[in-house]
């Protein structure tokens, strides 16, 4: 596969980052990642933006000009059409913080590096969102974000430790692990921010939580009030998830999940969503699906 490198399409085997890069050394790198539909990608905008926004909260002086991104993509999914093998691709936009000494600095990153990788998206398991799958609680905290709200950075070691954990749940196999945040209210998935539906309302952690403010997240909140559902974002703890009616989790690449059955720490299991993709799940499925066409 070929990737894009600071200005140029290169063989993946190629690619180099300095060691004095600060995205190396000290984690100071953003990335987004989206995919396509029909060639096109999809929220594009939005990511961009996020991007945009964490860049210059971190002093990594990137700012993408118009139409950069679309001719990035083109151009990418043009020399590696043969590797994609007609499908759509998955997509992830990364810029560190660039070479910088070796140390602290107190000024702004001048030099970024934007690095684009690109991979075949798998073909869609239908099963999967008529019969979702498993949410596994974790012990493991959701660590709190560096700055006032979760950016979308390269410090990624507390989800990598989280699917370390996972593998002590066998009876949870092809889960998704949920944080907690320190207080024990409900957060994230490792890769996806959490839904469900009690009482009428469509209900997702808020962002005091500490948890990232999904792209995804952000358009089914949007969609579920122009359908007329009633959404809120709070405090939940694990007794309001065993309560729901609805549960599902939402990311770029897998859009709406369902969740159909809920384990503890201890492995105790309760079915959710009555083992299968509640009416509610399946309307904002079926609306998400339209919006990816328009």
């Amino acid at each position: 596969m070929k990737i894009y490198c600071n200005g140029t399409l290169i063989e993946e085997k190629q690619a180099v980052v300095s060691v004095y890069d600060h995205g190396f050394l000290y984690g100071m790198g953003l990335f987004e990642t989206f995919r396509t539909y029909g060639g096109r990608p999809f929220l594009l905008d939005r990511h961009q933006r996020r991007l945009a926004a964490g860049c210059e909260q971190l002093g990594i002086a990137y700012r993408p000009q118009a139409g950069e991104w679309e001719g990035i993509i083109a151009e990418l999914i043009q020399a590696n059409e043969s590797d994609l093998l007609g499908r759509d691709a998955y997509i992830r936009f990364t810029v560190t913080a660039g070479q910088d000494i070796l140390g602290l600095p107190s000024g702004e990153y001048n030099q970024p590096q934007v690095i684009v990788y690109v991979k075949p998206i798998p073909p869609k398991d239908e099963q999967l969102y008529r019969t979702g799958k498993p949410l596994q609680l974790l012990k493991l905290p959701r660590n709190t974000p560096e700055g006032a709200f979760r950016l979308k950075s390269l410090h990624y070691m507390n989800n990598i430790m989280a699917k370390q954990e996972m593998r002590g749940y066998p009876w949870a196999a092809g889960a998704e692990g949920l944080f907690t945040d320190s207080r024990g209210y409900l957060a994230e998935g490792i890769v996806s921010n959490l839904f469900f539906i009690r009482e009428g309302t469509l209900r997702t952690p808020s962002l005091d939580t500490g948890i990232l403010a999904g792209v995804t997240r952000e358009l089914v909140l949007e969609l579920a009030n122009g359908m007329g559902i009633h959404t809120e974002e709070g405090l939940y703890t694990w007794d309001d998830l065993l309560q729901a009616e609805e549960i599902f989790i939402t990311n770029s690449i897998q859009e709406i999940v369902p969740i159909t059955m809920l384990y503890d720490l201890q492995g105790n299991g309760v079915p959710a969503s009555q083992g299968c993709a509640g009416a509610a799940t399946i309307k904002l499925m079926n609306i998400y699906e339209h919006h990816t066409s328009l």
